[in-house]
Formats: structure tokens, C-alpha cells, sequence
């Protein structure tokens, strides 16, 4: 009888200020779409956890929801989900953009780091777009700051550094069996990956048009006995003006954002996809416990 071959298996949890490049770095951590992303900031609201290999090692990325100063009900959600995404952690990998570094995040977020416990890793992104000096020096200063074991420079765009990244986190991943099956990316259920989709389809067609304040919500999710998938959607929106922003003229624009999130979900899922999306005006959705647990987050007072 042959001994199994020794595993590893780790948590490495990614966290930075809004729109760092978090969620464009798990993706190619795993080597395939996990988390949605988009230029508008914010856009990862609930931890969603990416699962990448290395050889025998086991990695389960955290992506956790960009860390800002909360106001809202919604923000103190989603920076509890950034935390409790970092606590016992393997490792812990810092984004930071040197291009627009959001320092009043930034600082906040370092002085905490300062004086956690975990294994710290300092990624400086955009490495195809920032200059070397200030990058070099910035990355001096955050040293100066935090114990970072090590630090990195890359583009979670392009991939450009990020074999590097990916073989020394499977070094710090400690000796274990595997939490999930070889072939599984995403903690993620279908039903959510699919309301992830057409969120994310929202921000790159409306761009600035339509506030932040937006969520979809998932209304059924059944399989057809042609093999096919039928699935309903309900895009909330905070004030009736932003109805027909999202429909469009004679709904053009719902029609187009339905057509784009079928045809991924249709990839991903490699099944045929029938998708439904209508619009909902509600101004209270951000104080709904019931539409937090549908998009993953604890509720919080």
C-alpha cells in the first residue's frame, strides 16, 4: 500500500483599502473567475472565498470587501466581513494601488495590521502602470510601518508577478488535508455566483449613471429537464429616478445587461441559461435583514 502523497492546506486572507485590485488578484490566484470586479469601488460587498493549488497545497483565498471608514448599516457589514475574513489567517496579503493609494483608508488600515498577529504579506499593485520610484519608496515606508515577511510587486491585471506571489504563499501554508475537492473554485453557491454576475454587469454598463446604492436579488433558481437553467432576478434600486436608468430606452439596457450576464453565467455554469431580470424601486433595501443574508452578509446594528 502506498502512502498518500502529504498535503497542505491554507487560509490566506486579502485585504486592502476599496478598489486595490483584491478580487482581479484571487481570480488569477485560481485561474479563473471567482469574484466579480469592476472599477467602481467597493464592489466585493460579502467574503467570498477563491480556492487555489499549488502542487499538493491547497490555498483558500478570502476576498474580503474593501476596508473604509463605514456610515451606513450596509458598510458596517461589509468592513466586519473584511475583519472576521482576516482572523486566523495563514497569511495576511495587503493590495495597496501606489497609483491612487487612498491613504485616509490606507493609514487606518495599517495601524491595525501594525498589531495583528498573522503572517503579512505586502502586495504593491499596478506594477504596469506606476512609476518605480515612488513604488520603491512607498513600499520602504510600509515596511517601515508593519513587519511585512515579504513584498511583492505586481499586476493583478496582466498576472505579471503573481506566479512568484502564488508559490510563496503555498510555502506558508501549513501541513493539512484539503477543505474542498480538487476540482472547486468558490464557496460560492450557483444561485449567488449568478446574482454576482449581473451585479457586475450593472456597474460596467451604467459606469457612474447608477449609484452605489443597488443590489440584485435572487428570486428562483430551478433546473429544466432540457438540461437548461431558468433563472429570476429582482435588480433593487434606491429611488424610483433610477428605474429607468437601469431599464434604458424601450429597456435596451436591462435587455443588454441580461444578455451579458447569460452569456458568462452560461460559460461558467456550461449549461444553457434562461435569465429574467426586472426592476424594483426600494428605498429601504440597505436596512433589510433579509436582503444582507441573501447577498452574504451578517447583519449588524
Amino acid at each position: 500500500m502506498n502512502e498518500p502523497a502529504p498535503t497542505q492546506c491554507g487560509v490566506v486572507a486579502v485585504i486592502g483599502a476599496p478598489n486595490a485590485g483584491k478580487s482581479t488578484l484571487v481570480n488569477q490566484l485560481v485561474g479563473q473567475k471567482v469574484a466579480i470586479t469592476s472599477a467602481k469601488a467597493q464592489t466585493t460587498r460579502a467574503r467570498m472565498l477563491g480556492i487555489a493549488l499549488f502542487g499538493p497545497v491547497q490555498m483558500i483565498l478570502v476576498d474580503t470587501p474593501g476596508i473604509f471608514a463605514p456610515r451606513r448599516r450596509l458598510d458596517r457589514a461589509m468592513v466586519s466581513a473584511a475583519w472576521e475574513g482576516a482572523e486566523s489567517a495563514d497569511a495576511l496579503l495587503l493590495i495597496v494601488d501606489p497609483i491612487k493609494q487612498r491613504r485616509h483608508e490606507l493609514e487606518p488600515l495599517i495601524e491595525a495590521l501594525a498589531k495583528r498577529p498573522e503572517r503579512k504579506i505586502l502586495v504593491l499593485n499596478k506594477v504596469d502602470r506606476a512609476k518605480k520610484e515612488p513604488l520603491l519608496a512607498l513600499a520602504q515606508e510600509l515596511s517601515g510601518k508593519v513587519d511585512f515577511v515579504e513584498i511583492y510587486f505586481i499586476s493583478a491585471l496582466t498576472g505579471d508577478g503573481v506566479p512568484e506571489l502564488k508559490e510563496a504563499l503555498a510555502k506558508m501554508m501549513p501541513d493539512g488535508v484539503w477543505m474542498y475537492p480538487e476540482d472547486q473554485v468558490s464557496d460560492a453557491s450557483e444561485r449567488l455566483l449568478a446574482t454576482e454576475i449581473t451585479r457586475e454587469q450593472l456597474y460596467q454598463q451604467l459606469h457612474e449613471e447608477l449609484p452605489y446604492d443597488s443590489a440584485v436579488r435572487p428570486e428562483s433558481y430551478t433546473q429544466r429537464k432540457d438540461g437548461s437553467v431558468e433563472i429570476h432576478q429582482q435588480i433593487v434600486v434606491g429611488r424610483e429616478s433610477q428605474r429607468p436608468i437601469v431599464l434604458g430606452k424601450g429597456g435596451s439596457r436591462i435587455k443588454a445587461i441580461g444578455e451579458a450576464a447569460r452569456k458568462e453565467l452560461s460559460e461558467i455554469l456550461g449549461q444553457k441559461v434562461h435569465l429574467f431580470l426586472h426592476v424594483k424601486v426600494d428605498e429601504n433595501w440597505a436596512e433589510s435583514r433579509e436582503v444582507f443574508e441573501e447577498i452574504g452578509l451578517d447583519w449588524v446594528r
